[in-house]
């Protein structure tokens, strides 16, 4: 008898056990399959209304647990308490968002002669959600809740640093009355669970948030079933800075559009491109607001940037500030325990260095300068990704030319907003497939039927 595969779960910033987990294999992630395979039937058959109903009180679950949950997300992943406070108020905002939808999954009627044709939206099945560990408990709601609205079974797959939100959110959904077997959470490897996912026939659809590598990987492995994916990806998001901007306020806010979460974010304005005229003043501006970050213990309310979530990720960012690497400057981050990394600016930089093509997925950003609106559009689609953005400029007319032009999905104007769980959200090129969030999530988790009645003698 194989011995079980157990994980120590490990609190980021002190580097303590928190606690073991023991993760699932072939065989229970096969028998979690047809677990949800068998609630299937009874839950898309659940009047429109009591679904809706059940998930407004899982809302209302999570609601009442988010001091819980955001103390959860502080130890597991390292997060800032305000952010973890923010992410279980998402958590909840999607679940009540989505209870909506159960009574207003339209179909069509449409014009037809000799008879009346009408369509339906119909579940899928089952649903593998994978969830990453940099943002646990907002994504794993984003997958699991208009998936559970269109009347699918779902099983959410945490990632193995970050599972503990995940499982109480499964626990919050029992308690509200969510039946046994439509929402798993199973804790397990990505090759293990994830890849079962993939192969698994009753599976009819993955959702996959994390590395583009791993999103191709699963995108070739599911289309040996014709099976449909959502993939979010990875990115490598620019920060436009024109000279007619509020220079004070786009230095101001700069940092956290990249150091938020230790830059652990898809989303993360990693390029700046800053507007050759004014690049030196912007500089001036950035190098304080910078040194202002406030690095240390997430739990403090004070705390703006926690740690990043393992050793190994710490060696991979450090990898990217070589000794020599052209530092503009940087902050401070603690001494000790904790996998910590210091808020860092780097220029200037190459158009071909390293740190401004590839994703770092951490609290390090690039500052480059440009030559008007054509190079800034040229510099900032000048990659394989496409997620986010933002664009500083006090023409309107400037700010929709270059929204228009910059090939991304997301994009904020004299802001770094780009996830609003009432609009869709999701990358162009090579950050990922499909949308995420708002109105439109319910189509990825639906098949089209179509229906003609005769009405012909």
């Amino acid at each position: 008898m194989t011995e079980p595969d157990r994980y120590h779960v490990l609190n980021p910033a002190t580097e303590e056990v928190i606690t073991t987990l023991e993760l699932a294999g072939l065989a229970e992630t096969d028998a979690a399959i047809a677990r949800a395979k068998a609630a299937f039937d009874g839950w898309r058959k659940v009047a429109p209304a009591d679904r809706a109903r059940l998930l407004r009180a899982f809302a209302a679950a999570v609601d009442a647990d988010r001091e819980r949950l955001a103390a959860t997300e502080v130890a597991n992943a390292g997060h800032t308490i305000g952010n973890a406070r923010w992410e279980a108020g998402n958590a909840r905002d999607v679940i009540e968002y989505y209870a909506a939808a159960p009574e207003r999954l339209f179909g069509r009627q449409i014009p037809v002669a000799g008879g009346l044709d009408v369509t339906f939206q119909e579940p899928l099945g089952v649903v593998g959600v994978i969830v990453p560990w940099n943002f646990p408990m907002p994504i794993a709601a984003w997958g699991l809740a208009p998936a559970l609205a269109a009347g699918n079974t779902v099983i959410v797959k945490p990632a193995e640093l970050t599972p503990l939100t995940a499982l109480r959110l499964g626990e919050l959904a029992l308690q509200a009355g969510i039946p046994e077997g439509v929402l798993q959470i199973l804790p397990g490897r990505g090759p293990v669970v994830g890849q079962r996912f993939v192969t698994h026939p009753d599976v009819r659809k993955v959702v996959f948030t994390g590395s583009t590598a791993v999103g191709k990987s699963i995108m070739a492995g599911c289309a040996e079933q014709v099976k449909p994916v959502t993939l979010e990806l990875g990115g490598k998001s620019a920060n436009i800075v024109f000279a007619d901007a509020d220079l004070a306020k786009a230095a101001a806010t700069a940092p956290y559009a990249v150091f938020d979460n230790a830059g652990q974010d898809c989303c993360a304005r990693s390029r700046i491109l800053v507007e050759e005229s004014v690049y030196d003043d912007f500089m001036a501006l950035l190098e304080p607001a910078v040194h202002g970050v406030r690095v240390g213990d997430p739990a403090d309310e004070k705390t703006e940037m926690g740690p990043l979530i393992s050793a190994a990720h710490r060696a991979r960012v450090a990898g990217y500030v070589p000794d020599g690497a052209p530092v503009a400057f940087r902050g401070s981050a603690p001494e000790g325990p904790g996998f910590w990394f210091p808020p860092t600016v780097l220029a200037p930089v190459g158009h071909d260095d390293r740190a401004f093509t590839e994703e770092i997925f951490g609290p390090v950003v690039t500052v480059v300068p440009f030559r008007g609106e054509d190079d800034a559009l040229r510099i900032a689609n000048s990659t394989e990704y496409g997620l986010s953005g933002s664009i500083w400029t006090s023409d309107v007319g400037r700010a929709l030319r270059v929204a228009r032009g910059v090939e991304a999905g997301n994009l904020s104007v004299n802001s770094h907003s780009s996830v609003r769980y009432s609009t869709p959200f999701g990358g162009f090129k090579q950050s990922g497939l499909g949308r995420e969030l708002g109105p439109d999530a319910l189509n990825a988790f639906t098949e089209t039927k179509n229906v003609f009645i005769s009405t012909e003698e």
